[in-house]
């Protein structure tokens, strides 16, 4: 099993999930020599920019830290994507991954049966600008909600049937942050998944799905925490 593979399925069941986030280890480390690179990935209808806020505090520690850029066009040139990027890595690091940026494959919950997920011609999904705000980013301001709308990259509807038999999550450790006003997921089943692979979580009552944007601080808090402890 390659590296890739490893690090995409260590977040995959929690981010299916998920609300969230969820941090993996791809290699051995004490904490003494705690790892120092950090790959991030947004998830569907999103792009790295949504990082920014989680960047800058973690640059400020101390951290490497590189965003990956989904393409959206498909599982696998997704999976590329993250790929290049871990292959730029010196070192051990910790892959960060929102939602579907960790393998996610379905619509759980609220959103599922909103209507907010629309469909082009040509096979991609994208989430209604009108809802927008509501379903994805309520704890973001109606301004900002809007441009993250309006920026969205659309997702190839195929990308959520992808399958993926063997979870990392089963050997290796994790780390959840579960956002406990998500609308997008139910965070009853963030809970639930996290509870399964034994994560290490913590939970943000008030959080919206794009916690990784509105709550910048407890995000890179609990990345720390993964890097200080991964093994």
């Amino acid at each position: 099993m390659s590296k890739l593979t490893k690090a995409m399925r260590v977040s995959q069941s929690l981010c299916i999930v998920l609300l969230l986030l969820s941090c993996g280890a791809l290699s051995a480390q004490n904490q003494e020599h705690r790892v120092r690179n950090i790959v991030l990935a947004h998830g569907a209808w999103a792009d790295g920019s949504g990082w920014k806020g989680v960047y800058d505090i973690l640059v400020k520690d101390g951290y490497n830290v590189s965003i990956v850029q989904e393409p959206e066009t498909s599982f696998k040139e997704d999976v590329a994507a993250t790929k290049r990027t871990l292959a730029l890595q010196d070192g051990p690091c910790i892959l960060v991954a929102h939602s579907y940026g960790g393998a996610g494959k379905r619509f759980p919950s609220d959103l599922s049966k909103s209507g907010a997920i629309k469909k082009t011609a040509d096979g991609f999904t994208y989430l209604d600008p009108a809802q927008f705000h509501e379903y994805f980013a309520a704890d973001l301001s109606a301004e900002q909600a809007a441009f993250m709308a309006r920026s969205q990259v659309p997702n190839k509807a195929d990308n959520f049937k992808a399958v993926i038999t063997a979870a990392a999550w089963r050997s290796k450790p994790s780390w959840m942050l579960v956002a406990g006003s998500d609308r997008a997921i139910n965070p009853d089943l963030e809970r639930w998944y996290a509870t399964r692979a034994n994560s290490h979580k913590v939970e943000v009552s008030s959080a919206s799905h794009a916690v990784y944007v509105s709550r910048p601080k407890e995000v890179a808090a609990l990345i720390e925490q993964a890097a200080s402890h991964a093994r």
